[in-house]
């Protein structure tokens, strides 16, 4: 199959309807049913969380997700947010959020649910990479699964 590709604005209500387009690609690509809940929670947490980004940075650049299958259902969700590394590592999540007087509140609420995604996502995804872009300029979020079953050419 060939890559599918789902481009949208950072705001909350397009996190949904990218739930259901990997939900449906990850079906057709031939991952296991018991599989398809996991997928899409942690859909959902890699795609809040580039949102969540972008609106702390004041940023209407899109969100890209491609998924593709071969050997595995992969999952890639790149944000356009200049990030510090820190960000970037699973582990690293539960520092220090930016003080409340040097932001706003609705933005610092954002910020924090950008870095307890990837925490999130960690426990959910056995496959999870984060790699900062190669110009600087954002993070791919890539996670993968199984696929059990020949894909459906319907």
């Amino acid at each position: 199959m060939p890559t599918v590709r789902l481009s949208f604005s950072p705001a909350p209500a397009h996190v949904r309807t990218a739930r259901l387009v990997a939900v449906a690609v990850a079906r057709r690509a031939g991952v296991a049913d018991e599989l398809l809940e996991e997928i899409r929670l942690a859909i959902g947490e890699a795609c809040s969380r580039a949102v969540a980004l972008h609106r702390s940075q004041g940023t209407d650049s899109l969100i890209d997700m491609a998924m593709n299958n071969g050997d595995r259902f992969t999952v890639r969700v790149t944000d356009r947010v200049s990030d510090s590394p820190a960000t970037t590592d699973p582990a690293a999540f539960l520092g220090e959020a930016p003080a409340a007087a040097e932001v706003p509140e609705s933005l610092a609420e954002e910020a924090v649910a950008a870095r307890m995604g990837l925490t999130l996502l960690a426990g959910l995804v056995d496959d999870l990479q984060v790699n900062t872009l190669a110009d600087g300029l954002g993070t791919e979020v890539s996670m993968s699964w199984p696929v059990t079953r020949k894909p459906t050419d319907a």
